[in-house]
């Protein structure tokens, strides 16, 4: 066994070991594999309330595998509590803040191994960024999903209520007791949103014990789990099993074939390039399509399905998801376990492990199979994400295909810009918004406002009968991963360094085409025209334009507007 990197930095450091005996270490403490736990607990949201509890686990897996463990906490924030003001603007950043800190706290001590916990959006890739700059031996434990409400109420269906509200659809005591019973305990929002796809993604890459994602939140199960990754990191401690050992190209194609089974969130477009720059590998938008062709759409889990996603762990999870699609897999990609992913999955299989996750079924009269469907009886055969590009948009935007109605497969539609959400939603909210228009959100990339969710506006649009089977949302910004409808973000270049996008006026023509991967301006004025006019009115158009006076002038997102690259590459500070 190789010299633990804690006992190097004691000898380099006369003064480590009088500080951590300051706080309550012993002596044998010291010289025992050392391991930072590193967390997002705190009375942020639901998804971290409760990760404390789990925190214990760990710290008693550690301390029963001859280890000694350190907490340390970085919080995270809420989308839905940042959610319709400007607090939303700093939801992206704050990933690579959290990422920073789990940096600074790896790098500026001295431990042998890492145990990082966290459950929701940016939280998860936040710590999956932060293994990766540290490189160390590391493992992942996730706080899993919320029970759903009263008649399965999830927190995605609030947006959509509280529009249908607006417009006088349902009175005000009804939404009023949707919100009060939406979120009935902690763990991540109970719907297949980006907390839960970043769950399941950390365990695809193979950072996490199988089967422990997305583990509903209340279960026994759980604190096991955290006290068995306890366990797991003093090992890999002594074994000096670094992350990247783990993490290859193939782990990612895994993970992003996972994705494409589960009709994951668009966001993962943003999170997956942005984890594997930190390991020193490039993925974009292209990777997604590329690997989405073709793939098998299998979970029947809102917002596109049916069914909360505590159901996920109850058909089995990402081992049951892996199971059905393994033809489709690097089965010979490492894990944590020591394993490799066949090895895993050959493992769970005879030691009970469905079975036991089935009984959960058992009272809603459901099979694995109602849930996770068979790889012969896809829901869809040809994954879950496009990238579409075209001159709106030469560096990509990305749509969710699986959440589009077929209506909008392929539609020429009528842009109606508008400089920001605010001002858009109303124009919806109001009626102003006719079938076969486009509304354009712009200057919400990340160089424009920090790339805020589009969340309210993408609830108005699929909420209504009408406008949700005719009308298009294209936007630099982002969506929540709750979003369905006809919605395409990510438009790069962004409004904000002067993309197409920041050129459009009204009524100009947009050709949407998923099947071809097209987001085309085909006209102006309602008038279609031959592809060299429109170019040539484009430039026209690029040469009179001045960029917008910078909206943040000092603090965080001053830093990120300067330092972020194009969603499209990952929407990471540079």
């Amino acid at each position: 066994m190789k010299e633990l990197h804690s006992q190097k930095i004691r000898a380099l450091a006369p003064e480590n070991d009088p500080l951590k005996m300051g706080m309550g270490w012993t002596l044998e403490d010291l010289s025992k594999p050392q391991i930072m736990v590193e967390s997002t607990f705190g009375d942020s949201h639901p998804g971290s309330a409760h990760l404390d509890t789990l925190v214990a686990e760990v710290l008693k897996g550690i301390q029963d595998a001859n280890g000694k463990g350190a907490r340390y906490f970085t919080t995270d924030i809420c989308d839905g509590i940042s959610q319709g003001h400007d607090g939303i603007n700093y939801s992206l950043v704050h990933r690579d803040m959290i990422a920073n800190m789990i940096e600074i706290h790896g790098n500026s001590t001295g431990y042998d191994a890492g145990v990082f916990l966290a459950s929701c959006d940016k939280s998860v890739p936040a710590c999956l960024m932060g293994i990766g700059r540290l490189d160390m031996p590391a493992i992942m434990v996730t706080g899993g999903v919320m029970d759903a409400g009263p008649d399965l109420l999830t927190l995605e269906q609030i947006g959509a209520y509280s529009a249908m509200c607006q417009r006088g659809e349902i009175s005000e005591e009804q939404l009023t007791y949707y919100k009060h019973h939406a979120c009935p305990s902690c763990g991540a929002c109970s719907f297949m949103g980006t907390a839960s796809t970043m769950q399941i993604m950390a365990e695809a890459l193979g950072l996490m014990l199988p089967g422990t994602a997305l583990m509903p939140a209340t279960c026994k199960e759980l604190k096991q789990a955290a006290y068995e990754a306890g366990k797991r990191s003093v090992e890999l401690a002594l074994e000096g099993v670094k992350a990247s050992d783990i993490v290859t190209m193939k782990s990612f194609e895994n993970a992003i074939m996972v994705h494409a089974a589960i009709s994951g969130s668009s966001n993962s477009l943003l999170h997956i390039p942005a984890i594997a720059h930190e390991f020193g590998l490039e993925i974009d938008g292209d990777t997604f399509d590329r690997l989405h062709r073709g793939a098998h759409y299998l979970l029947d889990i809102r917002p596109a399905g049916k069914w909360p996603a505590q159901f996920f762990y109850y058909a089995g999870g990402v081992p049951a998801v892996m199971r059905e699609i393994k033809s489709m897999l690097h089965l010979d990609a490492m894990t944590v376990t020591g394993k490799t992913v066949g090895e895993n999955l050959e493992e769970l299989e005879k030691n009970g492990f469905y079975e036991k996750c089935s009984d959960y079924l058992k009272p809603w009269n459901l099979k694995l199979a109602d849930v996770i469907r068979p790889f012969e009886k896809p829901i869809g055969t040809n994954g879950t994400i496009s990238v579409l590009k075209g001159n709106l948009a030469p560096e990509g935007s990305v749509v969710k295909h699986s959440a589009v109605p077929k209506e909008m497969f392929q539609a020429v539609l009528k842009a109606k810009p508008f400089d920001c959400e605010e001002d858009a939603i109303a124009a919806v909210l109001k009626r102003e918004i006719q079938p076969g228009d486009a509304v354009i959100i712009r200057y919400e990339g990340p160089k424009g406002s920090g790339m805020p969710e589009m969340f309210y506006t993408t609830e108005a649009i699929s909420s209504d009968p009408e406008l949700g089977k005719s009308i298009a949302l294209i936007t630099d910004g982002r969506f929540s991963g709750a979003s369905k409808g006809p919605a395409i973000g990510h438009v790069s270049p962004e409004a904000a360094e002067g993309g197409p996008i920041a050129l459009l006026e009204e009524d100009d023509l947009i050709q949407i085409d998923i099947p071809g991967r097209i987001l085309e301006i085909i006209g102006v004025k309602g008038e279609k025209l031959p592809k060299e006019e429109v170019t040539r009115i484009l430039a026209d158009r690029k040469a009179a334009w001045k960029p917008k006076t910078p909206k943040y002038k000092s603090g965080v997102l001053k830093l990120f507007s300067e330092h972020a690259v194009s969603p499209m590459k990952g929407g990471y500070m540079e």
